[in-house]
């Protein structure tokens, strides 16, 4: 089965932008799902036209193929927050950054590699608390 890579990011307008990172395809919508099936549906198009067409595709959208999806941290944070999953108070305490902090990587600023890497390994911990619940 064929991976893809795609990178989830969040415009500047509060929707989420999606783009495969080896092939040309891509896809946005105001949620990250409405995106992911943006995405999808922009793949079958492809597929469809170029058949009509008569030109050639990527063999794997003839195939099972898996769709790898990446989010970078200031994104993430950004869906949970605005969905009323988390609150900068609980995030500050997933991830030690103080909510003044949180703040600013929510609104613009990016944060440095030391800091994004603070932000996932916070998430990772409570996956895998969240995880060992429901095991």
């Amino acid at each position: 089965m064929t991976k893809i890579e795609a990178i989830i990011e969040r415009a500047g307008d509060g929707t989420y932008d999606i783009y495969c990172l080896n092939e040309i395809f891509s896809g946005a919508g105001k949620s990250i799902e409405d995106a992911k099936k943006d995405l999808r549906r922009q793949m079958e198009f492809y597929k469809e036209t170029a058949r009509k067409e008569g030109f050639k595709y990527p063999a794997f959208l003839d195939d099972e193929y898996e769709i790898v999806y990446r989010i970078d941290a200031p994104s993430l944070m950004k869906y949970y927050v605005g969905a009323g999953v988390f609150s900068l108070a609980g995030l500050e305490k997933v991830t030690g950054i103080s909510q003044k902090q949180l703040w600013s990587y929510l609104n613009g600023t990016r944060p440095r590699r030391r800091q994004s890497d603070r932000i996932e390994a916070g998430f990772r911990a409570l996956s895998r608390d969240l995880n060992a619940l429901f095991a």
